[in-house]
């Protein structure tokens, strides 16, 4: 199995309710991130500092760059990052926040990323929530009452330190659901139904070039299907 380095970021602005395109409201910040390694379990959660070292309202220009720097370094030592939509949002962030745009494109559409929720979408079509995923795979998911879009909106009145959990959580999900799915050769979430939605994963996880290569599902049941490019657009 990959040596895994789980990411995930939370932004800092709160976005309207009904907004179709979160990027009409960019740019959004960066509050925190969490990173998780498979082999060691080295959790990190990164945010920036004001000047007595307690979290920022969000991350510099100079601290999101120290972040992408390090994802960078551990791809390069071997590690393969893994995300949930990262391709189509963290990293797409990062390059924006951090600075580093030809860093972080090399990144997401490289070989040492693997995107889950890309995967799912390049076969079936439609994304999952990793949520819904958790529960499938029967594993531990988001707490309780928290989502990302409920993130801003914490960490701006204080509650800083629950974020940063939040956020840590969410790497461990991400990282365990890659690892049962990997065993089992299948990925079981819950479907809108509450019924069991399965998909064979009989060659592992396939990073974002190999997800890319996988041909268009048929998507002619649906009425607005969501084009690759809507995750692609930005480095390409």
């Amino acid at each position: 199995m990959r040596r895994y380095l789980a990411f995930d970021i939370e932004i800092a602005a709160e976005l309207p309710d009904g907004l179709d395109d979160w990027r009409a409201a960019r740019p959004l910040g960066i509050t925190c991130a969490a990173t998780l390694t498979s082999d060691s379990d080295d959790l990190r959660r990164w945010y920036g500092k004001d000047s007595a070292g307690r979290p920022a309202d969000r991350m510099s220009r100079t601290e999101a760059a120290e972040l992408a720097r390090y994802l960078s370094a551990m791809a390069a030592e071997g590690y393969t990052i893994l995300t949930w939509n990262g391709l189509g949002f963290d990293l797409d962030i990062l390059a924006e926040e951090s600075g580093l745009f030809e860093e972080c494109k090399r990144l997401a559409f490289g070989p040492r990323h693997v995107d889950l929720m890309f995967h799912v979408f390049c076969k079936l079509g439609y994304p999952i929530g990793l949520d819904k995923a958790a529960q499938g795979m029967r594993l531990p998911g988001k707490p309780q009452g928290m989502n990302g879009a409920l993130a801003p909106r914490l960490w701006a009145r204080g509650e800083r330190q629950k974020v940063l959990d939040y956020v840590a959580q969410d790497v461990r999900t991400t990282l365990a659901i890659a690892r049962a799915a990997e065993r089992q050769r299948e990925l079981r979430w819950i479907t809108r139904r509450g019924r069991v939605g399965r998909m064979p994963l009989p060659r592992g996880w396939l990073s974002v070039p190999e997800a890319l290569a996988l041909p268009e599902p048929d998507t002619s049941w649906m009425s607005r299907p969501w084009p690759r490019s809507k995750f692609t657009a930005w480095g390409r």
